[in-house]
C-alpha cells in the first residue's frame, strides 16, 4: 500500500528554510521511506503529551519531522520540519 504525503503551508515554509542539501535529504526519506513503508508508524516515534500526543516524529540526522498520520485516508500530513533543537516549541 503506497502512503501519500502532504505538507501543511506551515511545513511547506518550515522547508524552505532549510538548506538544500538537507531539504533534498528529507523529501528523499518522505519519498523513498514513508510513502512506500505499508506502516509508515514503524519508521517513527509517537511523541508525548497533552498538545503533541497525536503526532508521529521522523528523525532524519538533525531534523525532525513531524507528522499526523490518518490511515482511513491513507495520509501522512507533516506538520513541522526543523532542527531538532527548535521544533517541539
Amino acid at each position: 500500500m503506497a502512503w501519500r504525503v502532504e505538507f501543511t503551508k506551515n511545513a511547506a515554509r518550515d522547508l524552505g528554510k532549510i538548506d538544500r542539501q538537507d531539504r533534498r535529504r528529507i523529501l528523499g526519506f518522505l519519498r523513498d521511506r514513508v510513502e512506500s513503508s505499508p506502516d509508515p508508524r514503524a519508521l517513527g516515534e509517537a511523541l508525548r503529551g497533552k498538545d503533541l500526543g497525536q503526532f508521529w516524529k521522523y528523525r532524519v540526522g538533525n531534523f525532525r519531522i513531524i507528522c499526523d498520520i490518518q490511515d482511513r485516508l491513507v495520509l501522512v500530513v507533516v506538520v513541522r520540519v526543523g532542527n531538532r533543537r527548535e521544533v517541539y516549541r
